[in-house]
């Protein structure tokens, strides 16, 4: 995320259950990862540290999933079904957060760029600069 100028955003799931408020930019810059689990369920995302991070409701809602190497927390609403965020593989101190659940005012447009998940260690070597200044813990 390249401005420093960040805003509070509030999003959630699609039943209500879970919602949770972000502190990032108006424009994001989000990720469109082709691993299997993300491909299946079109996890588009941008990372933000767990600091800038917030779970106003929903805790009891939450449920997880993880595969392979198990580091990576793909959380959902267990009433809906709904991935509103989750903890990256590639920043365990950090969030995944789906652009989409983001409730409508604060975001001011949405940049995708692809990444390679299928060659997940190849793509961290290659982009890990990117990955981590666009998540800095910056303000």
């Amino acid at each position: 995320m390249s401005e420093t100028l960040l805003v509070k955003h509030i999003g959630g799931c699609h039943c209500g259950a879970v919602r949770f408020e972000v502190m990032a930019p108006k424009k994001l810059e989000a990720f469109n990862c082709n691993c299997s689990v993300c491909t299946k369920k079109q996890n588009v995302h941008f990372i933000v540290p767990n600091s800038k991070f917030k779970l106003l409701q929903g805790e009891d809602y939450i449920t997880s999933y993880t595969f392979g190497t198990h580091q990576a927390k793909h959380t959902f609403c267990k009433i809906c079904g709904v991935q509103s965020f989750y903890t990256p593989r590639s920043n365990p101190d950090g969030k995944g957060i789906a652009p989409h659940c983001l409730d409508p005012g604060t975001v001011e447009n949405v940049t995708v760029f692809k990444f390679d998940g299928q060659n997940w260690e190849d793509s961290v070597k290659a982009n890990l600069h990117g990955i981590q200044s666009r998540s800095s813990d910056s303000s």
